[in-house]
C-alpha cells in the first residue's frame, strides 16, 4: 500500500508540475505558474526515492504505468478531456504492466 500511495503522490507532483509549466508557458499565465511547476517537478524526484524497492529502474518503469493513467485522469479533471475507449484500454494495460513489474513474486 505504501508504494501505491507514493506512486499516486509522485503522479500528482509530476503531472501537476508539468501542467503548471504548460499553463504558465502555453496559456501565458506567467512565471509564478512556471515556478510552482518547477518546484512540484523537483519534489516528484524526491518522492521516487521513498519507494520501498531499491531498484531505480524497476521503480521508474513501474511508475510509467501510473503516469499514463494519471495523465488521462488529470486531463479529465483539469481540462475536461474525455478519453476514448482506446485511451482507457491503454491506461489499463499500463497499470497491469506496473503491477507485474512492481509486485510480481520474485525468487530473490
Amino acid at each position: 500500500m505504501r508504494s501505491l500511495a507514493l506512486f499516486v503522490l509522485a503522479a500528482l507532483l509530476e503531472i501537476g508540475g508539468a501542467w503548471l509549466v504548460w499553463q504558465g508557458v502555453r496559456e501565458h499565465r506567467g512565471l509564478a505558474w512556471i515556478g510552482a511547476g518547477v518546484i512540484a517537478l523537483g519534489l516528484y524526484g524526491f518522492v521516487a526515492t521513498l519507494q520501498p524497492d531499491a531498484d531505480f529502474g524497476r521503480v521508474l518503469a513501474a511508475y510509467g504505468g501510473v503516469f499514463v493513467a494519471g495523465s488521462l485522469a488529470w486531463g479529465m479533471v483539469a481540462d475536461g478531456y474525455r478519453p476514448d475507449r482506446f485511451d482507457v484500454l491503454g491506461a489499463l494495460v499500463c497499470l497491469a504492466g506496473m503491477a507485474v513489474i512492481m509486485y510480481a513474486p520474485r525468487g530473490h
